[in-house]
This record gives C-alpha cells, sequence and structure tokens, in this order.
C-alpha cells in the first residue's frame, strides 16, 4: 500500500522534531536506495532472469535524493546515511551523492552496503568523496559455490574489490554473509578465518522472508543458534562487552579478541525494541520497518511542489505510526510484496 500518511502525527505525539515512534524509539539511521537494479542474482533475492526494473522516470533524481537527505539530516536528526541498492554502485553520478552528503550540516556519518563489483576501480574515488566505511556481501570463498549462489561468475572481482576498499581507508570493512542448508553452511568457520587474517569484520545474517519469489521458508534457514555452534568448534567465542546499542548484530571476541564476529539474527533473536532505522526506497517510498506492509509516497509530493516543511511532517507521521516488531514469528505474518533488491538493505 502506497499513499500520503498526512499530518505530523497522533495527538500524543511529543512535540519533537525528530523521528520518534510511539514506543520511544528514535530513528536516526537513514538507509537509501539509489537503484533496485542488481548485476547479481542471488538464489535468496531474486530469480535467475532478474525483476522487472523501475522505470527511469519513477527513480528519483539525484537533486531529489539530496533534497529529502537534507530534511533528514537539518530537520529530523538523521546522522547517518546508508545507500544500498539493489547494487548501489550501478547508480550514475554516486561519487556526487556521496560528496554532496558529506557537505551536510552537521555531518552525517556516510556507508555503503555493495557486493563489491567495481568497487577496483571506484574504492578511492568515494573515499575522497568522503564515504567513510562500507560493507560487502560476501556468502562463499568457493567459486564453484559463488556462481551457484549469485548466478554469475565474478568471486575474483568482489575479492579484488575487498582489497581496493581496505586499500583506500574505507575501514572497517565489513563483510557480510547468509549461510544456506545445503550449500554453504560449513563455510562458517573458514570464512571467519579468512576475515580475521584480511583485516576484515565478519557478519552473519539470518536469511530474512525477504525473496521476490516468496520461497523462503523458516525450517530452511541457518539459524544464528546453529551459526555459534559451528562457530564454537573452530573458536573460542566470549560475548563483546561493547554496548549494543542499535546494533543490529550481536557481536563475540574471537580467541580472546582483539578479533570479533557479528551475528545478526533478525528472525529468531529480533531487535526491533531497538531499531533506529529509517528507510528510502528508490523511488521515493518512505518505510518505517523492512518489513512494512505499507509505505508513504514522498515522491509525489515533493514533486508536486511540497515545502520542506511538509516534507518533514510526512517523514514524521510515517515513523510515528511504526509497529512495535515485525511479527515474523506471530501467526498471520505476511511477507512485504516489495522483496529486498526494491526495498534496500
Amino acid at each position: 500500500m502506497r499513499g500520503p500518511a498526512g499530518g505530523s502525527g497522533g495527538a500524543d505525539r511529543p512535540d519533537t522534531p525528530h523521528l520518534v515512534d510511539s514506543f520511544g524509539r528514535v530513528a536516526t539511521d537513514l538507509r537509501v536506495s539509489l537503484t533496485d537494479r542488481c548485476n547479481l542474482r542471488c538464489t535468496y533475492c531474486m530469480p535467475a532472469e532478474g525483476l522487472d526494473w523501475l522505470p527511469g522516470p519513477e527513480v528519483l533524481t539525484n537533486a531529489e535524493l539530496m533534497r529529502l537527505m537534507d530534511i533528514a539530516v537539518t530537520r529530523l536528526g538523521v546522522t547517518e546515511i546508508r545507500f544500498t541498492g539493489g547494487e548501489p554502485l550501478l547508480r550514475k553520478g554516486i561519487d556526487d551523492l556521496v560528496a554532496g552528503t558529506a557537505a551536510l550540516r552537521p555531518r552525517p556519518r556516510i556507508s555503503m552496503t555493495t557486493n563489491g563489483i567495481g568497487l577496483t576501480r571506484r574504492a578511492a574515488a568515494l573515499r575522497a568523496a568522503g564515504l567513510d566505511r562500507i560493507n560487502v556481501s560476501l556468502d562463499t570463498l568457493d567459486p564453484e559455490r559463488f556462481v551457484r549462489i549469485t548466478r554469475r561468475d565474478r568471486l575474483d572481482d568482489v575479492l579484488a574489490g575487498l582489497r581496493a576498499a581496505h586499500t583506500a581507508g574505507l575501514r572497517p570493512v565489513k563483510i557480510n554473509a547468509v549461510l544456506l542448508p545445503g550449500v554453504n553452511e560449513d563455510e562458517a568457520v573458514p570464512l571467519l578465518r579468512w576475515c580475521l587474517e584480511h583485516d576484515y569484520h565478519l557478519r552473519f545474517i539470518e536469511q530474512m522472508p525477504l525473496d521476490a519469489q516468496h520461497g523462503w521458508q523458516r525450517d530452511r534457514m541457518v539459524t544464528a543458534t546453529e551459526i555459534l555452534e559451528r562457530l564454537s568448534g573452530g573458536f573460542e567465542l566470549t560475548p563483546s562487552r561493547t554496548p549494543r546499542g542499535a546494533d543490529p548484530a550481536e557481536r563475540w571476541l574471537v580467541d580472546g579478541g582483539p578479533g570479533e564476529v557479528g551475528v545478526i539474527a533478525s528472525v529468531t533473536r529480533s531487535f526491533c525494541q531497538a531499531c533506529d532505522r529509517t528507510r528510502l526506497t528508490a523511488d521515493g517510498a518512505l518505510r518505517n520497518c523492512l518489513f512494512s506492509q505499507s509505505e508513504t509516497d514522498l515522491r509525489a509530493p515533493l514533486r508536486a511542489g511540497a515545502s520542506d516543511a511538509e516534507l518533514a511532517d510526512l517523514w514524521r507521521a510515517t515513523m510515528w505510526a511504526k509497529l512495535a516488531g515485525h511479527r515474523i514469528n506471530e501467526a498471520g505474518f505476511a511477507q512485504p510484496l516489495r522483496p529486498m533488491s526494491a526495498i534496500g538493505g
């Protein structure tokens, strides 16, 4: 469901310019999807033939994106912006978007989630433009498995991109890995050992019901408990003493530290009570939760001449209406109509 939320929230909403919800959470982390297009076809994300991409006129322009990010930072209290996709490196003018974001005041922290293809030639320029750090999706170190998971023979490009990002100073370089039963769940220990050797920060993510095919099954996912059991077969894990805050990852010291590993248990150990995120899709839809069944259209009022104050009020109203949690573990849970590639990671 897509439409304007209207107003600045219910009568009980506190008088604050920030993105508060009725459960006391404050959204300070903005995820901005730059495109729904991707140059991989990961089995847990989309079908082999891909998806119908958004028509060009429906995608926000760079100027429109900058205006909305300016509103988020200067009027709504956003302090961190992460560019996502699809694959954000496919977006034309991404260096300019990063530079424009770095020029906002107060300056937000700027990061990006990418599949790593194209980083080899882009990492240095992105760092110079103001990108602070990067997350790269990598589920396997085995070339044949990489092809099986992504349906593309691009592992060497991803590994080269990781090296380029580390050399450019986009640190910490974080790696996001999804373990799939019968495919790569035996790589938990080798992946962590490899990341520690290369100074990459590894985070395992439970597979979530966000695939375009709607084929996700809870009993066919590798859980956080199973991931930790596998890791404990190769390392001694102790809980990190660093306060977690709104970080989605539970973190453990590896063999006493300083190396760490994180596990994001979105399904089995949800962290909704501490969520601080707000999301903007490539076509200008505002989402208050990754799994929301509704979204607020900012593109139409923006293009119709809405003022910054009016757009900010729509944003506040959307976040005030946020539910307590994603309800994955409740009867009747419905997967969002949009897949992850169209929502943004």
